[in-house]
């Protein structure tokens, strides 16, 4: 198979691209230098000249309290730009995956993880401008699109927030994490796998809405004491705190948490746990850390 990563040079388009190597695919990778995904001409011609079974897009505007005051630029990016690209598919026999968030749900007055139909309800014109993606994506590619939600990424890659707990540890006696937002700790290796595993049954058969996050739920505090416990530091010295103690122009949802039945009707297990993860990943991350 061919591939085309647009994004690729985010963590997850990185991590993506990465994987598919590693499978010995025939992988293109295209950053934000070499594709404007807002551009119909260069959407197009690269589709057209790349020739790929599968699109993966990993573009995104994520400047998730930015987008309060810019939401037509990240409309443009997150919603213009996953169209063209399905519609550019759609003209030169290609199928495509898009990845999402968690953000297209309100998470409010949740205990229980979303399933993959749940109705959505973005609070954030970050998760409005997401929503707006998935919607032109299934639109313009029914059938041969499958759409990706994942949500707390973190990754060897890029800023992220245990990335940034490690080095916080080191310069802070005492950290306040938010304790009162409950959501998915997630590995981007983790996730590039899931991708890999769908695009190779994406068609007729396994095609619409997939969750990729790692099980089981945390706080960003709970999270942030498993990096230190698992790094050999004292997990007292992370103190919780509530969300009103770092306020943001986008509110958090308060429960993210993603159910993943579509999984198994395609014949593929469950995500593992994060705490799996983050113990695998954890060596990978402090090693480019400390580079």
């Amino acid at each position: 198979m061919r591939w085309l990563i647009t994004g690729a040079g985010g963590m997850l388009g990185h991590d993506v691209v990465e994987e598919l190597t590693r499978r010995g695919e025939d992988v293109v990778g295209l950053g934000r230098a070499a594709l404007d995904i807002t551009a119909p001409p260069a959407v197009d011609a690269a589709v057209r000249d790349h020739r790929p079974d599968v699109v993966v897009n990993c573009a995104a505007y994520t400047a998730v309290d930015d987008a309060e005051s810019d939401e037509a630029r990240a409309l443009e990016i997150n919603g213009d730009g996953p169209r063209l690209l399905a519609r550019a598919c759609a003209a030169h026999d290609a199928r495509m995956i898009h990845v999402s968030t968690d953000y297209v749900f309100s998470g409010e007055a949740r205990t229980t993880p979303y399933p993959e139909d749940h109705p959505t309800g973005p609070r954030t014109a970050y998760g409005r401008t997401k929503l707006a993606g998935e919607r032109a994506v299934l639109e313009e590619l029914p059938g041969a699109s499958a759409i990706m939600r994942t949500a707390w990424l973190y990754g060897v890659h890029g800023t992220n927030f245990v990335r940034t707990m490690i080095g916080l540890e080191a310069r802070r006696d005492t950290l306040d994490v938010v304790d009162d937002q409950r959501g998915q700790p997630s590995w981007s290796a983790d996730v590039a796998e899931r991708i890999a595993d769908l695009g190779v049954r994406l068609g007729p058969d396994a095609h619409g809405v997939f969750h990729a996050t790692n099980s089981g739920e945390a706080t960003w505090y709970e999270l942030a004491r498993e990096v230190f416990s698992l790094i050999g530091a004292d997990p007292d010295r992370v103190r919780p705190t509530s969300s009103a103690a770092f306020p943001r122009p986008a509110p958090r949802p308060a429960y993210s948490a993603l159910a993943h039945g579509r999984w198994q009707e395609i014949g593929l297990p469950l995500p593992r746990d994060w705490r799996s993860a983050l113990h695998e990943a954890l060596p990978r991350i402090r090693k480019e850390t400390s580079q």
